[in-house]
């Protein structure tokens, strides 16, 4: 099954053993803006880095993934064994420079070679690399399975916290789209309520009010705003509907990205909203509506 949503946050561990030959793979992601690849294996696998890349690409398009592998093939002889002299040479000359300053006697002896870090580096026979590419690709399989697994799991509980942030803004949203209707209304009686107390009621051009109870109307009018803000929760439902994707291919395009700028989205027309409408009960449900935006957003920050 191929996951839509998931969690850039994860683990997977996978194990493939046959014959004389065992490897061992460990995949950790975290979030990242991007994607992000580090790989730690033995020099013997640099000739399938690239097919290890493109395997793990395949599974994992936004997040940093690190990527342990352990490798040991007992039928592999060393061919020959190389010395680094020079390495060699100059740590005998420093232990033998400490020894004298420090009015101690330094007899070198062979066996310090052996002490020496990287003083011997082992040259194994190379693997032909399909042959070694079937040694370790099961088990980077079996790890980015267990990765996904994981990482969809924890996308289930981040869906689960965005929905109920969207039923919230549903709540304070529908107050916005009822108190939009009234405000001209309500903006009127006060002007009227006021020039009543100011002027005699006699005198008081009702044409007046009405002009500018009409250039009010319009300066304040949220209904584009409302309807864009609609449009972005249904898109925003809609991706958070996918459960499965057809191929590699689709899952691949990051529905993280998207959700963010549809929350980029959301947030400028609420602001706009809240700038615009005049009403102190729209305000509040402005501010009620960023706080659970931001808190979507904080999620989406998870999510691949």
């Amino acid at each position: 099954m191929i996951f839509v949503i998931n969690s850039m946050t994860g683990f997977g561990r996978g194990e493939y053993k046959s014959g004389s030959v065992r490897c061992i793979v460990e995949i950790r992601t975290v979030n990242h803006k991007n994607y992000d690849y580090s790989i730690r294996c033995p020099k013997e696998l640099f000739s399938v880095e690239d097919r290890i890349r493109d395997l793990v690409k395949a599974y994992i398009s936004r997040g940093k993934a690190d990527i342990f592998v352990t490798y040991v093939n007992e039928d592999t002889k060393v061919s020959s064994v190389i010395v680094d002299s020079g390495l060699v040479k100059a740590y005998i000359d420093a232990i033998s420079q400490a020894s004298s300053e420090i009015g101690l006697n330094f007899e070198p002896r062979t066996d310090i070679f052996f002490k020496i870090p990287d003083a011997f580096t082992q040259v194994k026979e190379a693997t032909d690399a399909d042959v070694l590419w079937s040694n370790i690709s099961p088990a980077f399989e079996a790890a980015l399975i267990a990765l996904t697994n994981m990482r969809h799991i924890e996308a289930i509980k981040l869906i689960a916290g965005i929905e109920d942030c969207f039923d919230r803004i549903g709540q304070f949203f529908t107050v916005i789209e009822e108190k939009s209707e009234t405000v001209p209304e309500e903006y009127r009686k006060k002007l009227t309520d006021r020039l009543s107390e100011l002027l005699d009621k006699q005198i008081i051009d009702e044409q007046r009010i009405a002009a500018e109870v009409a250039v009010f109307a319009d300066r304040c009018c949220i209904d584009e705003e409302i309807v864009r803000f609609k449009s972005h929760i249904a898109q925003f439902k809609k991706l958070l509907a996918e459960k499965e994707s057809q191929s590699k291919q689709d899952a691949k395009q990051s529905v993280g990205k998207k959700m963010d700028f549809i929350i980029q989205e959301m947030n400028r027309e609420i602001n706009t909203m809240g700038s615009k409408a005049n009403d102190l009960t729209i305000t509040n449900s402005v501010i009620a509506i960023k706080s659970e935006i931001e808190k979507i957003r904080e999620q989406v920050q998870n999510i691949e």
